[in-house]
């Protein structure tokens, strides 16, 4: 992104290098109970899983073995981000922001709210437990609410998409490395670690696409550059009259866990995954400054 929080440290960068290579009601973890830090390596505690491994909407038979390897039955990963209306406090006029991590159907349909894994409403206070701090700075940068407080959506994210991940099941994890919430900094590793490489303004701009207030451009030309750019399909979806572009979601399938496998870019949405909405034209609107809306 072209502006970034400060340098992370040596152990967050071999961390997010590893993202590139790649039941209850909702509670509180007793984290919330506890005030000194727990250091935790995000990923350290998730399956060993072969490199060689199936991908996840790819097998014409049942998976037989570890199920912690393989994605199922959400093995459609979508990366979703916004272009906002205005200038989030700290952020920049290029900035696209992070939505959202999620586990769709093979078809293109979705479960929510499942209960592979415990839900928790307490996400910045697990982080900041676990010694997240690099992270916690990440996502308050780019993993922006459009009202209320950023852990509310974070709360929401998790707990709706999430929850319906089975890799992040708490059996899926060495028994001597987990604590409830560890699944909690390995979702959201992952989610900002692909998020990192996905620059959607310098696709866009890098394609002669770029913000203007009376622009239209055409929609096959912002998919394209996109799906150019990420080796695999995007949806893109619009507001207005279905002709503001607002949202860009990234198509993959995993081989192996969620938590360290690899991200396969898709290169089909399924019988129910283009979801997008948008005018064969569309407007590609500058950001408005903080001074503007006073």
């Amino acid at each position: 992104m072209p502006i970034m929080a400060p340098s992370p440290s040596l152990r967050a960068i071999l961390s997010y290098a590893a993202n590139l290579f790649s039941s209850a009601a909702a509670h509180s973890s007793p984290v919330s109970k506890l005030h000194h830090v727990k250091p935790y390596e995000p990923l350290s505690g998730a399956p060993s899983c072969p490199l060689d491994g199936p991908i996840s909407c790819h097998n014409s038979t049942p998976i037989i073995g570890d199920s912690c390897c393989f994605v199922n039955p959400g093995g459609r990963i979508l990366l979703t981000q916004f272009w906002d209306q205005k200038v989030h406090a700290g952020g920049a006029e290029e900035d696209w922001t992070l939505h959202g991590l999620w586990p769709d159907l093979c078809d293109g349909t979705y479960d929510q709210f499942c209960h592979m894994t415990p839900r928790f409403n307490n996400i910045t206070e697990i982080l900041q437990y676990h010694g997240q701090h690099e992270l916690l700075q990440f996502m308050n940068r780019f993993w922006l609410a459009s009202s209320g407080p950023n852990s509310r959506l974070w709360e929401h994210e998790y707990n709706k998409h999430a929850t319906c991940i089975n890799t992040l099941a708490p059996a899926c994890y060495n028994e001597a490395l987990y604590a409830p919430g560890v699944e909690v900094i390995d979702y959201f590793a992952r989610a900002s670690g692909l998020f990192r490489t996905l620059d959607t303004f310098y696709a866009l701009k890098n394609a002669g696409i770029v913000p203007h207030s009376r622009r239209h451009y055409p929609l096959a030309d912002i998919q394209k550059a996109l799906e150019r750019f990420s080796g695999g399909r995007v949806v893109l979806r619009c507001t207005g009259r279905r002709d503001v572009l607002h949202e860009a979601w990234y198509v993959y399938f995993v081989r192996g866990s969620l938590q360290t496998g690899e991200f396969v870019p898709a290169q089909e949405l399924g019988r129910e995954g283009n979801a997008g909405n948008c005018a064969p034209w569309v407007k590609y609107l500058p950001k408005r400054s903080a001074s503007e809306d006073l």
